[in-house]
């Protein structure tokens, strides 16, 4: 498998969830900026989209956006438990947690990393993005992460998205059982390798 990322963007959660298989894979830089390629490609040529993750399978067979991926990921490691059967009732909520995080908080920071986007609208989008992250607050009270004690795909996308506040100057450290949640997931070793090797450490 090949994985096309930009550091810190999106796709370190595909990096991560493929660090927490163990499964085989080759990580490609892709700058979402350039959409120039490390052998002087262009990354349209392989995702026409030109953004990330895309990830292409040994066969050729290539597809973009990082839930399907993560989910495909999980599904090739079932015994690593990140993603729960399929047809169950859990991959379900496993499911509206990812489309939440993707929908709710994902694209909620989009206007936030526009420069062209007036002061305004930015404020609108942090006030918005707060009411989503406290609502996750309350999801996390009393559990180790999202689906409970395991560790799943949509913990390595709410971590990667979260990782954007600081930046994106959102203070989140009235929100505890999101900043204790982000501690665990940061020192996990799959986690710390992913960041590790998109120098983000």
């Amino acid at each position: 498998m090949k994985l096309y990322y930009s550091p810190g963007a999106c796709s370190l959660s595909p990096h991560i969830v493929l660090e927490e298989t163990g499964l085989a894979y080759e990580a490609i830089l892709a700058p979402t900026k350039t959409k120039v390629l490390p052998d002087g490609s262009d990354y349209r040529k392989v995702n026409p989209l030109g953004y990330v993750p895309y990830l292409v399978l040994d066969d050729g067979t290539g597809f973009s956006e990082g839930p399907a991926i993560v989910q495909y990921i999980a599904d090739q490691a079932p015994g690593k438990k990140l993603a729960p059967a399929n047809g169950t009732v859990a991959r379900y909520q496993l499911q509206s947690l990812l489309n939440f995080i993707g929908t709710e908080i994902h694209k909620g920071f989009g206007p936030l990393f526009n420069p062209a986007m007036p002061e305004e609208a930015k404020q609108l989008s942090k006030t918005k993005l707060i009411e989503r992250l406290q609502y996750v607050d309350g999801l996390l009270a009393g559990k180790q992460y999202l689906m409970g004690d395991d560790f799943s795909v949509a913990d390595a996308y709410l971590f990667t998205v979260t990782n954007w506040a600081k930046p994106m100057n959102i203070d989140l450290s009235e929100l505890k059982n999101l900043v204790a949640y982000r501690e665990r997931v940061a020192a996990r070793p799959a986690v710390q390798a992913a960041m590790k090797a998109e120098g983000l450490l």
